[in-house]
């Protein structure tokens, strides 16, 4: 029946891109969590973090900033999934401090092309509610990349940097396999809706991959950078500012805060939960990562999960809460809120903080993509198909910079940041951070 097709396609389509959204950021999660092992101890963290971010940010502001034309979504999943795979076994293979920041940076290029091409994927999907649908489940899997990329280095950091990174090298196979065997063609739900968002058409989508589309107008369309600029601009305060303000919070607190957050280790007999968890103070900054990516994964869901999203107006809120955060933790790793004695209430109000710094970093993502995935196309342009969907593709594209961006910049601030606050324990007789 109708029902039942319509159902099973959007069964099809919702896994088929939280796959991609899990395959495409596990291993950028992975390398993040593996940072102190990746490294010698005397090795600031934030230069992995730049590593791997620069590469991606280089993936973002280039293709779509700087490439014209008709997007050919095969041959750059392939592409990615080999750029991946390489990068990891790089890593896997090679002891040296250069080599690991080549793979890493491999990986992270591959990461970053790769969150992009399926971003604008979705927006060859029509109507809106399964455009949507699909921008849904893909910041899902993304989510859940950071809960299962810290689970797995969790697992496995005891079996060594060589094994545990090169296991994880055959993940981005799934990706073309999910593309060619799985998703379904966004024409499928053409036939499904009388109804249609002015965006793909059965003949549009025809040959989209070998360009062999009958010669016409639709051929020559390319947008120019004076077109791309009118199309940013009105993106910049709305969607591009708190995106980057999020991540700039978010990843200074992972990167710069997260790792001087040190405990003694609890006692069995006074917390007998903690012990359980925490046995050295280097599981310290696992388990913050662990608890920020579950939070993540919740929230980057909400909308997959039948959450409504937020309002226009309320997109910079995730921003100025985690600023919020960002200053709390800071505050808590150089001076501290409760006596030194007193190290459960420390760990917990800890784990409450960078699970409400998850929770925001995650809305501000999904409902950031899923706003711009829905706005209407440009009116005159709109009688155009070819030109509303690269208009779309491009949009959605030109966002992802922002994120890299902000990640970027915290992972300059977070060295300086790791060091001072660092400095700011020794003074007042709390020595753990020196001993990592």
């Amino acid at each position: 029946s109708f029902l039942a097709l319509e159902r099973s396609l959007l069964r099809r389509l919702g896994f088929s891109f939280f796959l991609f959204g899990l395959i495409n950021n596990v291993l950028y999660v992975i390398i993040l969590s593996a940072a102190l092992d990746l490294v010698p101890p005397s090795t600031p963290k934030g230069i992995i973090a730049f590593c791997n971010i620069a590469p991606a940010l280089a993936a973002k502001i280039g293709w779509p900033y700087l490439l014209k034309g008709r997007i050919r979504y095969a041959k750059r999943i392939v592409g990615c999934c080999l750029l991946s795979a390489t990068g990891m076994l790089v890593v896997a293979l090679f002891d040296s401090l250069f080599m690991r920041l080549l793979g890493i940076g491999l990986a992270s290029f591959s990461s970053g092309l790769g969150e992009l091409t399926f971003l604008q994927l979705s927006t060859t999907y029509a109507p809106p509610s399964v455009a949507g649908h699909s921008v849904g489940y893909f910041a899902s899997g993304t989510g859940a990349a950071g809960l299962v990329g810290a689970f797995i280095w969790w697992e496995v950091r005891g079996l060594g940097v060589r094994i545990g990174v090169g296991l994880s090298s055959v993940m981005p196979f799934v990706l073309p396999l999910t593309y060619f065997f799985l998703l379904p063609h966004s024409s499928a739900f053409l036939s499904l809706r009388s109804s249609l968002f002015p965006l793909a058409t059965a003949e549009d989508e025809i040959g989209e991959e070998e360009g062999s589309l009958p010669a016409g107008p639709k051929r020559g369309v390319s947008l120019t950078l004076v077109d791309k600029w009118r199309l940013v601009r009105p993106l910049l305060l709305k969607y591009m500012v708190p995106l980057f303000c999020v991540y700039l919070f978010e990843y200074t607190i992972n990167q710069g805060i997260a790792p001087t957050l040190l405990y003694p280790v609890p006692y069995p007999e006074v917390y007998p939960i903690l012990s359980k968890i925490i046995h050295s103070i280097r599981d310290y900054y696992p388990l913050w990562q662990l608890v920020y990516q579950a939070t993540v994964f919740l929230s980057r869901s909400s909308i997959s999960l039948g959450v409504p999203p937020l309002p226009a107006r309320l997109l910079s809120l995730p921003a100025i809460v985690q600023g919020f955060i960002l200053l709390t933790l800071a505050f808590e790793s150089a001076v501290g809120f409760f006596p030194s004695e007193s190290e459960g209430m420390s760990i917990v109000t800890v784990f409450l903080l960078i699970s409400l710094e998850g929770i925001c970093g995650g809305l501000a993502y999904v409902n950031v993509f899923y706003r711009i995935n829905q706005e209407r196309p440009d009116s005159n342009a709109a009688h155009d198909i070819e030109r509303t969907r690269q208009e779309r593709e491009f949009k959605i594209g030109s966002i992802g910079f922002s994120d890299s961006s902000g990640i970027l910049f915290a992972s300059m601030l977070a060295v300086p940041t790791e060091l001072a606050l660092c400095r700011a324990q020794v003074r007042r007789g709390k020595t753990l951070c020196q001993g990592l």
